[in-house]
């Protein structure tokens, strides 16, 4: 199985949403982000939220098959990256 990628933690700090495959599994990721200040985003406070579903079909017209949410750190898009490996 090829290695599945995540995009860096500032990609999800700038509220930027993620979709993804990796042969038939297909995943969506969006950040839940909470701002500190105008110009600084409150990690602590903010997190990811990832879905995946298996099949051909775009993420309007699937079924999502799980959802978790991750905190929005290094250690919380380790912790993504492996549940998606680990339903691909």
């Amino acid at each position: 199985m090829a290695e599945i990628f995540i995009p860096t933690l500032h990609t999800f700090e700038n509220n930027n949403i993620f979709t993804g495959s990796c042969g038939r599994l297909r995943f969506r990721i969006e950040p839940q982000v909470t701002m500190a200040t105008p110009k600084e985003v409150d990690l602590a406070a903010s997190s990811i939220r990832c879905e995946f579903w298996h099949g051909e079909l775009c993420y309007e017209l699937s079924e999502m098959e799980a959802e978790c949410v991750f905190p929005m750190s290094e250690e919380g898009r380790a912790e993504m990256k492996a549940w998606l490996e680990s339903n691909a």
